[in-house]
């Protein structure tokens, strides 16, 4: 599966794509949300791993883009936010993510979700 991940901080990225390449997902990185955005039209994710606080463009401001697409509308998209507070995971669906992790990941339930979300093998 080819995940496209929008962080931007450095080990949070590192960490987080190396252990998703050593489940064989292929990982493309954006450190900012405009190039979030670029990326999402130009890598064509399954799944797209969006930070919601970015430089640039922040991610709520990225999910609007990409789902204003027609080329990217249908690519589920994860928010990852460090703000866990009571609301958050619904500001972040009405934002247009199909669904939420908060930080720091539990990466077994970002698996759980990414394999929820992405393309049924």
């Amino acid at each position: 599966m080819k995940i496209l991940l929008v962080e931007d901080h450095e080990e949070i990225w590192d960490f987080l794509s190396r252990r998703l390449k050593r489940r064989g997902h292929e990982v493309a990185v954006a450190t900012d949300g405009q190039e979030g955005v670029d990326k999402a039209k130009s890598e064509a994710p399954d799944v797209i791993l969006l930070d919601m606080n970015l430089p640039v463009l922040d991610g709520w401001s990225a999910a609007g883009l990409i789902r204003a697409d027609p080329a990217t509308a249908k690519v589920p998209i994860i928010a990852l936010t460090a703000h866990a507070m009571s609301g958050d995971r619904d500001k972040a669906i009405a934002a247009g993510c199909t669904d939420y992790c908060s930080k720091p990941v539990d990466f077994s339930d970002l698996l759980a979700k990414i394999d929820k979300h992405g393309p049924k093998g």
